[in-house]
């Protein structure tokens, strides 16, 4: 079996286009056609759904591309460790959360094609749980992760630390609460009290709603999202426009367009801590490098972003 076959099916599935996919590999659109034919003629079976626009693979197609992602990933181990030290190649697969997709990872992703060049990189954005699931089934090569602070990692995973923040409960100014002791800005209420308001959140996944709920649950009291929207941004007006209360971390309040129509909340024993994760498996010798770099500049972003 030719790899450059297998490669040129991939880059296919990948780019949804026999065009895109010949540019990537810098070949001509019939000799990428006659890789892919070579492939389905020794298996025997067609893999690529010519008539759907974009190409998508058949369902034969879709299980060989899998495999045939892992067969190219071992060959490029295969060849870090004939060479050892030599330039990482292949892909570096990162999953991210909502929360660090909006901060500035030019950053990290800058160090990363600077250090290593031939090293292509894909990063994808999903919720922290699917996150984790995407690791355990190798969909990802590793992703960063935010989670309640009572929140277990699996010990079959590789877990480090990168920073802790604090999350606020934020309301209207024109919303009608207890008002604040003199001289605070800042109204308290009891997580009794809290439980009497709706809400207006992320989608289920989200750090932020789950270390919120799991509290409210934990007391047995009413949980209730008014509205669900993504991006701290919509959500931050809709709770300036009085629709329910938030949460969010300090930096993000602190960089809101709404942040002078809102007023935190304190809330006397709601321990509203995220813990930021870098996490992954069993790492090739070509990712090391790549992976502890990224985990150098993340934690730089995040302390910059420390409020």
């Amino acid at each position: 079996m030719n790899t450059r076959d297998l490669q040129a099916f991939v880059a296919v599935v990948d780019s949804g286009s026999m065009v895109r996919a010949a540019t990537r590999l810098h070949l001509t659109q019939p000799g990428l056609t006659r890789r892919v034919q070579n492939l389905e003629a020794m298996l025997g079976v067609p893999l690529l759904d010519r008539q759907s626009k974009p190409l998508k693979p058949t369902s034969a197609g879709r299980e060989v591309y899998a495999l045939a992602r892992a067969v190219l990933r071992s060959v490029d181990d295969l060849l870090a460790v004939a060479a050892p030290g030599s330039e990482p190649t292949g892909e570096l697969r990162i999953g991210v959360p909502p929360f660090l997709s909006e901060l500035a990872l030019e950053a990290p992703v800058d160090r990363l094609r600077a250090a290593f060049p031939r090293l292509t990189l894909r990063v994808m954005a999903a919720w922290s749980p699917a996150l984790l699931e995407r690791l355990t089934r190798a969909e990802v090569d590793a992703a960063v992760v935010l989670m309640p602070a009572s929140f277990e990692m699996p010990d079959s995973i590789t877990s480090t630390l990168l920073a802790v923040h604090p999350t606020l409960v934020v309301a209207s100014r024109a919303f009608e609460l207890p008002r604040p002791p003199r001289g605070k800005e800042a109204a308290s209420l009891t997580l009794e009290e809290l439980a009497r308001y709706p809400w207006v959140l992320n989608q289920d996944g989200c750090g932020m709603r789950s270390v919120l709920n799991r509290a409210l649950q934990a007391a047995g009291l009413r949980f209730e999202v008014a509205v669900e929207a993504f991006g701290s941004d919509l959500q931050l007006s809709l709770v300036a426009r009085g629709l329910g209360l938030g949460v969010v971390t300090p930096h993000v309040l602190a960089r809101s367009p709404y942040r002078d129509a809102l007023r935190p909340i304190d809330v006397p024993g709601f321990d509203g801590r995220l813990n930021v994760w870098l996490v992954h498996g069993a790492l090739p010798g070509r990712l090391v490098r790549p992976i502890e770099l990224l985990r150098d500049a993340l934690t730089e972003l995040l302390d910059d972003e420390r409020p």
